[in-house]
């Protein structure tokens, strides 16, 4: 067994003792109120919901790097087809959408699976930026023009773009730490949904101020008990990553930070498009876009940060 695969197999091992611990949380406070607590099932249904994406993750890291990266380009496609659905768009925008989907979309995780670095990183915020309006121009219609490129350029940065980020930290090849890009995804993944679920339980129980009234139940409170609980974790799992002990805290603790921050502006586009969830595709938990918010925005703010620090060590 190389190392790498032992290293997956103790972190996978060490998952399931804390999603087991989390469960068990979970039944216990269920146990001890009469009638359900609709913040003790939401959290219960999120560990459910953890225990899928955990075997699935695990099973792409053994299979190897392609597996991961089609993993993420699946959730990319779902993602993507979530927010087009509540997009503006028209008959003209048909094959815009198309490009999106079936051209854009496989570039952007091609470029990654090669590793492609300084071309991933601007395909889609600059060429695609710049050269995909004219398809729709090409197409005649200049009805709600700037609203229908705009949100069709948003889709495509948050459910490809900045969601290619996660399979693209595999290729990040940091001193003492090559060839394990991979353990540095786990790495991000964990620490970001343990702060959110910490955000979400500890700032509905002791959460006093909101961040924004009107749009989330999201506190200050719940956003510091997020990070320290992200913090925590990263300082726990930091031999996994090329940083030491305090690094590892901080990047966790800013990762977190950055995510509870993408997930507010997701729900202030599902608030201007009336939604509760973007799909109904995990019972209970939404789609894709609601489980992968924060971690979506977190990705490249991470992968940049992890760049940064090897560039300056």
């Amino acid at each position: 067994m190389s190392p790498l695969t032992r290293d997956i197999a103790l972190l996978a091992l060490a998952v399931a003792l804390l999603l087991l611990g989390l469960t068990a949380l979970g039944d216990r406070m269920r146990a001890r109120r009469a009638v359900p607590d609709p913040t003790v099932e939401v959290f219960m249904a999120r560990v459910d919901s953890w225990w899928a994406m955990a075997i699935l993750f695990t099973l792409a890291m053994l299979a190897g790097r392609w597996a991961v990266i089609l993993l993420f380009a699946t959730a990319s496609f779902a993602a993507l087809r979530e927010f087009y659905t509540y997009s503006s768009r028209s008959r003209a925008d048909h094959l815009t959408l198309a490009l999106a989907f079936y051209v854009l979309l496989p570039a952007q995780f091609l470029l990654v699976f090669f590793d492609l670095q300084r071309t991933f990183t601007v395909f889609i915020p600059v060429y695609v930026f710049l050269l995909l309006p004219f398809v729709t121009v090409l197409r005649g219609s200049t009805e709600r023009f700037l609203a229908r490129v705009s949100e069709t350029q948003w889709g495509l940065m948050i459910a490809v773009f900045c969601l290619s980020h996660i399979p693209a930290l595999m290729w990040l090849e940091l001193p003492g730490a090559e060839g394990r890009g991979l353990l540095l995804i786990a790495f991000l993944v964990l620490v970001v949904q343990t702060g959110d679920l910490a955000d979400f339980y500890l700032g509905r129980r002791l959460g006093r101020r909101r961040i924004v009234p009107g749009l989330s139940s999201k506190t200050w409170q719940g956003a510091l008990w997020g990070m320290a609980a992200a913090g925590a974790l990263g300082l726990a799992l930091f031999w996994i990553t090329p940083f030491g002990p305090l690094a590892a805290a901080a990047m966790a603790a800013g990762a977190s930070a950055t995510g509870q921050a993408g997930s507010l502006v997701l729900r202030a586009i599902k608030r201007d498009r009336g939604l509760r969830d973007w799909s109904h595709l995990i019972p209970g938990q939404g789609g894709f876009l609601d489980q992968l918010d924060s971690v979506i925005f977190a990705a490249p703010a991470f992968f940049h940060l992890t760049r940064l620090w090897w560039f300056t060590t």
